[in-house]
């Protein structure tokens, strides 16, 4: 789909927090457009039970992310599935670039590419992903049936994928370089009741072990942080689950960002460094990181969006917003 588009709001990103942000901005009759990334739905649809989400006493989070899909498509939402590859915020309209060719210009644009999984930068872990090695339980634990696997990690994403995992393999090893977790007192209670997990504390991943014919996981070389000593465990999957990194890639270079690459916005609202570029969820959250959180963000940054558009003036199909024109300071902030 190449050619050219114009709409009073782009949202980019398809997590809670960008489809929230089309429901709102569609009942608020700016005609949004959502481009949904290379991940359409983001981190919930790798979940499998969600038990926070307020409403829902368990969902399935690929389950959750089609009816929040369905919600904004029916509000109006036009929800296109592209990728945006280049993003100009210099001068207005905004222009994006799509993997198509389809070029998006914006009077505002929303900005929710959330997140995406760490990884520990071991030559053998990039040696074999996709081979054994992998940050997606929910993806690929099917894989693993009767087998033993090891998780890397000792946050709630560890803790959940280990949980998961038990659905498949026969052991899971929990390798965490600290002596206890991280994560939510019910996980860890949950994790440490299962039979089917041992946690092996203060060690690190050193280097995933494998064969080339066929290309496969055997095990891991795992290293004793207080005594360097290094043991090899036999396994046949091993999954990181370090966290994430915001996907401020688009942007990195023309809003300004902080603790480790997360957009800055203004306290009480969703507004960026640039007049008329909103962020919301993971991509700015580097505290809560909630699926909850995340859709009141996408809320509040469709309301920013229109309250920008109605103090600027703009009309519909008017694109001769000033650059340096931006609401005003939100009153108590």
């Amino acid at each position: 789909m190449a050619g050219q588009k114009h709409t009073r709001v782009l949202i980019i990103g398809s997590g809670p927090a960008g489809y929230t942000a089309g429901v709102y901005a569609s009942r608020a009759m700016l005609n949004p457009v959502l481009v949904q990334g290379i991940e359409p739905g983001g981190q919930l649809t790798t979940t499998t039970e969600v038990e926070n989400w307020p409403g829902d006493t368990e969902v399935q989070g690929p389950d959750l992310m089609v009816r929040m899909e369905g919600h904004a498509r029916e509000m109006g939402c036009e929800i296109i599935g592209d990728i945006i590859n280049d993003l100009d915020l210099s001068k207005r309209p905004f222009t994006a670039t799509a993997d198509s060719g389809t070029v998006f210009t914006a009077d505002a644009v929303i900005l929710a590419t959330g997140a995406r999984a760490k990884w520990l930068g071991l030559d053998s872990e990039e040696a074999y992903k996709g081979f054994g090695v992998s940050a997606c339980a929910t993806c690929d634990g099917f894989f693993y049936r009767g087998q033993e696997i090891v998780v890397i990690g000792g946050g709630n994403t560890a803790v959940e994928e280990a949980l998961f995992l038990t659905n498949f393999a026969s052991k899971v090893t929990l390798i965490h370089r600290r002596d206890e977790l991280r994560a939510e007192k019910i996980l860890i209670d949950r994790l440490m009741k299962n039979p089917k997990i041992e946690p092996l504390w203060h060690h690190v991943l050193e280097e995933v072990v494998g064969e080339n014919d066929p290309k496969g996981v055997t095990a891991v070389k795992v290293k004793h942080v207080d005594t360097g000593e290094i043991s090899e465990i036999p396994c046949k999957g091993v999954f990181v689950a370090i966290g994430h990194a915001p996907a401020s890639e688009l942007v990195k270079d023309q809003l300004e960002l902080h603790h480790g690459g997360y957009v800055k916005v203004k306290p009480g609202s969703t507004e960026t460094s640039v007049p008329g570029v909103f962020a919301a969820g993971d991509l700015t959250d580097h505290k809560y990181r909630q699926a909850v959180t995340s859709a009141g963000m996408g809320c509040m940054a469709a309301l920013d969006a229109e309250r920008f558009l109605a103090e600027a003036g703009l009309a519909e199909g008017d694109t001769t917003l000033p650059l340096g024109h931006g609401a005003p300071e939100n009153e108590g902030v």
